[in-house]
């Protein structure tokens, strides 16, 4: 089956602007996506874009979403192989967009009626039957019509053959050759290619549809236009949140695709959806969000915890999701301040990302960050490194100016009043920070003379 793994190159990357940059696939997972894009286009009878494009590029024609709305929803909520195929294969392409985008008048594919349900029912298809084996009906034994060649309720008659013609079976000498008896095993009505199978064969080819329609939804999530239909669409955060709970059980690249929609969502994501009178089908709450998010940020896969980290940073910035995270910010600071010592830059980056929102939404998170141990340490390990990207060096200074701020917390902050002084006055971009910062540990009258008030009165 065909998947386009990318992200739009407009999308990607920067914090600057008012919309948060979204996240891409971790790097190397676009691997042949290239042939997958040529596939995918190929399925629908599309042409590969102008080589001039770096990257996997498809054109495809803004006629073939608005002519084919309907059938595509029809193919997906069909049941049929081939169909659901198609569908599968054509939405990959449409959903689809990169920075040359050639498609920037075509219809917002979220919008189209009962397309998002119908892919999420094909998720739901295959959630519904991933579960042990152990815990499946074992098939009943079926009686009725068992003395008949074809009974219809099961494999019982699958071995035996029946003849088309009347030819007697107790003198086949008298057969005439141009009479032709065609025998057929009642397997055949088993073996239906239009529909799945019951069988593990079944099982797989659900599961390879299941992620292409999540792969299908990531990319939905990256189009501005989207985000409303979305977020206000409770079946489809229902589904999101129930894969992230089954972490454990569920396929890497189903939970990969859903984890990275969320974040997408994430600046435009109000929790208290799961307990609006909008139509329930899974029961999630604010709290099984939480926790489901929770488990991400405590997973060791890397693309996972990075992810969950910055999901959290983008959640806490709506004021309305505060009181659903503010209960589990000491467990959330904890394993953001182990990210921290964390060698991969770019949990580091995620890590220093979420603690310099939660850092601002009040007092009493400004004071369990900095009672947190080892917290300011390696705030101050990133600056000193540096980081190789300096947006984040700068946030990392800017928490700890803001952990300065509060009185309370002055006494945790003063043990570091030699280390502050060093990168004051070795490093030039964040001297005015860390300068301000030292003024405010040491220009108090109850204070003794010490050596950061020593440095500031010779910078002045």
């Amino acid at each position: 089956m065909s998947h386009v793994r990318s992200a739009p190159a407009g999308k990607s990357g920067g914090s600057g602007g008012s919309t948060p940059a979204k996240r891409g696939r971790p790097f190397g997972s676009t691997t042949g996506s290239g042939a997958a894009a040529a596939a995918a286009a190929a399925a629908i009878g599309d042409a590969a874009a102008p080589a001039a494009l770096v990257g996997p590029s498809l054109q495809v024609l803004t006629a073939l979403s608005d002519q084919n709305n309907k059938r595509i929803v029809l193919a997906l909520q069909s049941g049929l192989k081939s169909e659901i195929l198609w569908a599968l294969n054509a939405l990959t392409v449409l959903s689809f967009k990169e920075k040359d985008d050639l498609r920037r008048d075509t219809t917002p594919l979220a919008k189209v009626p009962g397309l998002l349900d119908a892919l999420l029912q094909v998720i739901d298809d295959w959630r519904d039957i991933a579960m042990p084996k152990d815990h499946t009906k074992p098939p009943r034994v079926r009686t009725l019509g068992v003395n008949t060649t074809l009974s219809g309720f099961g494999h019982e008659n699958v071995e035996k053959v029946y003849s088309d013609t009347t030819t007697p079976s107790d003198d086949q000498t008298k057969t005439d050759d141009s009479t032709v008896t065609k025998k057929r095993s009642a397997g055949f009505l088993f073996d239906e290619e239009g529909l799945f199978n019951v069988d593990d064969e079944g099982r797989t080819e659900k599961q390879q549809c299941a992620v292409a329609a999540s792969n299908i939804i990531r990319n939905f999530s990256f189009m501005p236009e989207n985000e409303t239909v979305m977020v206000q669409h409770r079946h489809c955060l229902e589904t999101v949140f129930q894969c992230l709970e089954d972490q454990n059980t569920e396929d890497d690249e189903l939970i990969t695709n859903m984890l990275e929609t969320l974040v997408n969502l994430a600046p435009v994501l109000d929790l208290r959806i799961f307990s609006s009178s909008k139509p329930s089908f899974i029961k999630i709450t604010e709290k099984r969000a939480v926790q489901a998010i929770m488990g991400m940020l405590a997973s060791s896969i890397r693309v996972w915890h990075c992810a969950a980290a910055e999901l959290i940073g983008r959640l806490i910035i709506n004021p309305d999701n505060e009181p659903f995270l503010l209960p589990v910010i000491p467990q959330i600071y904890k394993r953001l301040v182990d990210l921290l010592s964390v060698p991969a830059v770019d949990a580091q980056a995620a890590a220093i990302s979420a603690l310099y929102n939660a850092a601002e939404v009040n007092m009493d998170c400004r004071l369990k960050l900095a009672s947190e141990r080892w917290a300011v340490d390696r705030l101050l390990k990133v600056v000193k490194t540096p980081h190789p990207v300096p947006e984040v060096c700068r946030k990392a200074s800017m928490i700890v100016e803001s952990l300065v701020s509060e009185p309370q917390n002055r006494m945790h902050l003063l043990v570091h009043e030699n280390t502050f002084a060093e990168i004051l006055t070795s490093e030039g971009k964040y001297s005015d920070t860390f300068a301000r910062i030292l003024y405010e540990l040491t220009a108090r009258p109850s204070n003794k003379v010490t050596a950061g008030q020593a440095i500031w009165g010779n910078i002045n």
